[in-house]
Parts: C-alpha cells; sequence; structure tokens
C-alpha cells in the first residue's frame, strides 16, 4: 500500500489543474489505483491539496502531500461499512486540517469548520446509501469540499459536471440509483427505402429535439446521391437545421444496430432489417409535392419525435 500511495504523490506534483475531480479522474484511472481500496484515504485528500495549491493556496504542496500521505495510510480499509466513517470524506478532513495547520487542541474556527464540511459530506453520501463505491463516495465528497473552500477560502476550486468512467468496473454498481452513472442512450433508426426524405428528417429532429434521451440515426436500402433538396430548404426555414452539413444518404449496413427500429411508412415496399419494425409510422412521401406537403408531415414527425421521447425517458 505504501508504495501505491507514493506513486500517488508523484502523481499529483504532476498535477497542473484546479479543479480536484479532474486531478482524482486522471490518477484513478491509472493501474496502481484499484476500484476499491484504502489508497482513497490518500487519493481523495491529495487531489484536493493539489488542486488547493494550483489555485493559488499558499502552502508546501510536496510537505503537505507526504503528511496526508502519513495520515492516510494510518487509516484502516473498509471504515465505512466498519466505522461509519468514509474514508474520501476522512481523507479530504485531513487535507483541510493540513491547509489550515488544524490539531485536535485548535482554538480557532478552523476545528469546527472541518467538522461542518465533514458532516455534510458524510449527509451527502448517508442519501444515496450503500453499498460502498469509492468513486462515488469520492465525487458526492469532492462536490463539499469544492462548495466549502470556495466559500472559505481565498482561492476558487474548479469543478466539472461529473459522468462515471468506472461503473463497468464495479461489480456492486447502483447504476441508475447513483447521481454519476453515465447512462446509455437507445440508438433509434428511422428506415425507409431511399433514406433521402422523412427518415432524414427524422434523424435530424431527433438530434435537434430528443438528443438527451436517444441517438438518431437514418438508413435505407438503397441510397440517393444528395437528401431531398425540398427537405433541406424547408428544414433551414423551419429549424435552422441544415441537414446536408451533418447527414448522408445511408444503408441499414452503415449504422449502428438500433434499440428501435421505425419504419417511415412504405407499406408494401418497407426494407428488411433482420427484425420486425418497433414501429411504423405510416408517413406520406411528399416528393415532388408543395411546400404545405413537406410543413405538414415535418411537423407530423415532431410530434412523433416528441411522443417518442416522452416513452422513451
Amino acid at each position: 500500500m505504501e508504495e501505491r500511495a507514493k506513486k500517488i504523490i508523484e502523481a499529483c506534483l504532476r498535477e497542473k489543474s484546479k479543479n480536484p475531480i479532474q486531478i482524482f479522474c486522471n490518477i484513478a484511472q491509472m493501474d496502481f489505483i484499484r476500484m476499491h481500496g484504502p489508497e482513497h484515504h490518500i487519493l481523495d485528500g491529495a487531489a484536493v491539496l493539489t488542486a488547493f495549491y494550483n489555485a493559488g493556496g499558499k502552502m508546501d504542496l510536496q510537505n503537505s502531500l507526504n503528511e496526508l500521505m502519513k495520515r492516510g495510510l494510518q487509516m484502516p480499509g473498509a471504515t465505512c461499512g466498519m466505522w461509519g466513517v468514509c474514508g474520501a470524506v476522512s481523507s479530504m478532513g485531513a487535507a483541510l486540517s493540513i491547509i489550515d495547520g488544524t490539531g485536535p487542541l485548535s482554538t480557532d474556527d478552523s476545528w469546527g469548520k472541518h467538522m461542518e464540511f465533514t458532516s455534510k459530506a458524510l449527509g451527502s453520501l448517508s442519501q444515496v446509501g450503500g453499498p460502498r463505491c469509492c468513486k462515488r463516495d469520492a465525487f458526492l465528497s469532492f462536490q463539499k469540499a469544492i462548495e466549502h473552500i470556495n466559500e472559505n477560502y481565498n482561492v476558487k476550486l474548479e469543478s466539472s459536471r461529473i459522468e462515471c468512467r468506472f461503473s463497468d468496473k464495479n461489480e456492486q454498481c447502483i447504476t441508475e440509483k447513483c447521481p454519476f452513472y453515465k447512462k446509455t442512450k437507445k440508438k433509434v433508426a428511422f428506415i425507409c427505402v431511399h433514406n433521402s426524405c422523412r427518415s432524414q428528417i427524422a434523424e435530424a429532429l431527433g438530434k435537434y429535439l430528443a438528443s438527451d434521451v436517444f441517438e438518431s440515426f437514418s438508413a435505407g436500402t438503397e441510397t440517393k446521391p444528395q437528401i431531398n433538396q425540398d427537405a433541406v430548404r424547408i428544414m433551414k426555414e423551419l429549424y435552422g437545421i441544415d441537414m446536408e452539413q451533418t447527414q448522408y444518404s445511408k444503408l441499414i449496413t452503415d449504422i449502428p444496430n438500433p434499440d428501435v427500429a421505425i419504419s417511415m411508412g412504405c407499406n408494401v415496399g418497407c426494407p428488411f432489417i433482420g427484425r420486425a419494425f418497433d414501429d411504423n409510422w405510416g408517413l406520406e412521401d411528399p416528393t415532388g409535392k408543395e411546400d404545405k406537403d413537406f410543413r405538414l408531415i415535418i411537423a407530423e414527425i415532431e410530434s412523433n419525435i416528441l411522443r417518442l421521447k416522452r416513452e422513451l425517458e
């Protein structure tokens, strides 16, 4: 464990970020950091100290990290389950103690301030519940540590949106119950014969209106040299979307296997994609018709996209 701890300190000294979450993630993916383990008792507080120093905090970083390592190595493993106190929180509490030079007999307000931080951080962990996850517990603690430092010190740590990269390595991952779980979006494919008009409109509106819920693709059994130019023009007028900048006519084999496959409404000419369609929108092909016909079909596609979004949410 001491060897891992030394590598953590060496890695921290190379970091230049003011964001402790970024520092943590950079180091946590290295091969000497396990998914769970007492190395987090050092890494978590060390990331806070490093970010604090990089943000202009006055300290001897090398000596501070060495002291943090010394204290972290004294913490037993499984403190969260066996002692009721998370090692990530204790590590960051130790970092604050090192910054302020606080000890058990300190009479200034730092003693109480550190208790205030650890109580808020532990409260945040308690709301999510177990089983333990050293990455999730660190992320929750970092959020409270950044908030605490930015409110109480003359430095400003940076923060960032947290999306966990470690879920597939955690056999006890609580998935959607974790606030940092990276949800996999479903892939939705809009299929017609030529992939030049209705399905292209559906792909564009799917990306425009529902990209936060599902990924949109379109394809056909044949291709056209270009997307229907009336569709391109009217989509620009209605939404400011230039389909020719990001889309082109594709075959079914050119897109990923979809979770949801929707036919635009090609009746007996509908392509076979290897399985039944999940839905058939039964849309009339507006090709060669007036602008009002295109607008009606586009409005119907928009309504269907929003309905699909609600269903997949």
